[in-house]
């Protein structure tokens, strides 16, 4: 466990205050059958809270910073966002598998790979953080861990703006869709890419983002915002 508490601190500025919490998060259930006499809790009930409060984190972010989708593209993305195989990934991102506490069965049936295990282990993580800090807290580890994934385009097919855009433009006919990168800016590190998106030969709308493919995406998304405002 201070391999873990390590890990968070020096990568994540957490460090909990109730340790016991975090211990729980890690503990899965069949390690607790195989240890009854340590009078252990599995972290069933966390991933419980952390799936409510993870999907009303991560529901604020997409109304607030997706404003042309409809409910119903919402919906999809955020179940896109939330299901087990991405929250899975995020788990290995952060190297919540190697701190998982299992019974010896399911450590030797690969348990540690599951992704329905690390999707539960996730979400009990983000359980025991906003038990022991808050919401805000749990917000700032969300920020770091799955937010940049949406920002740079991870689950893009569930938000393709360029596509929409292109299905509006070209419904009466075929028009010239092009992307120009206009700009760059700040360190190599941290660029922002500024691109205008025109359609035959006039421009429809500029975008923003740290790589190109987010810029064109941004452009287009509003561009859409623009068509559709002129045509209210």
């Amino acid at each position: 466990m201070n391999e873990l508490t390590g890990l968070l601190k020096e990568k994540y500025q957490i460090i909990f205050k109730d340790i016991s919490l975090l211990e729980q998060a890690f503990t899965h259930s069949s390690y607790v059958n195989e240890h009854r006499q340590l009078a252990l809790t599995d972290n069933e009930r966390l991933e419980f809270l952390g799936d409510a409060v993870l999907e009303l984190i991560i529901s604020k972010y997409l109304y607030s910073h997706f404003a042309d989708l409809s409910e119903g593209k919402l919906t999809k993305l955020r179940a896109t966002i939330v299901r087990e195989d991405s929250l899975a990934m995020f788990a290995k991102d952060c190297q919540f598998d190697k701190y998982i506490r299992l019974g010896k069965g399911e450590e030797n049936s690969n348990g540690r790979d599951r992704s329905s295990l690390l999707c539960d282990l996730f979400e009990a993580f983000l359980g025991a953080l906003y038990l022991d800090q808050g919401v805000e807290k749990t917000k700032e580890f969300i920020n770091q861990v799955i937010i940049p994934k949406i920002e740079t385009g991870a689950f893009s097919h569930e938000m393709d703006h360029k596509t929409a855009l292109q299905e509006v433009l070209q419904k009466n006919g075929d028009i010239l869709i092009e992307y120009h990168l206009i700009k760059e800016e700040g360190p190599a590190h941290a660029r922002i890419f500024h691109v205008e998106v025109s359609g035959g030969g006039t421009v429809l709308g500029e975008g923003s983002g740290k790589s190109k493919k987010i810029a064109e995406q941004s452009a287009a998304q509003i561009a859409l915002n623009n068509i559709l405002s002129a045509d209210a």
